[in-house]
């Protein structure tokens, strides 16, 4: 009787953690705390230009905005 009982506290227990219970959204503070964590732009890391969204080298690119962009004119089409 015991061990019946035991054997469905377990299975309900099982079915809520795993299906029921939400999880923790992410909120803005933890967002941050997460993109801190990111390790600087090399030299050679190719990143995605935000306006044509072409991959370049971070060294060939132009910081703006603290964006990196692509070309004068993509800076100029983000900045309009």
């Amino acid at each position: 009787m015991i061990m019946k009982l035991l054997l469905i506290i377990g299975v309900i227990g099982f079915v809520y953690f795993f299906f029921i219970k939400k999880k923790p959204a992410l909120t803005q503070e933890n967002k941050d705390k997460f993109n801190k964590k990111q390790t600087p732009l090399q030299g050679d890391d190719m990143i995605e230009c935000p306006v044509c969204s072409i991959y370049f080298e971070v060294d060939d690119g132009i910081l703006s905005g603290n964006k990196y962009y692509c070309s004068s004119e993509c800076v100029s089409k983000a900045h309009s």
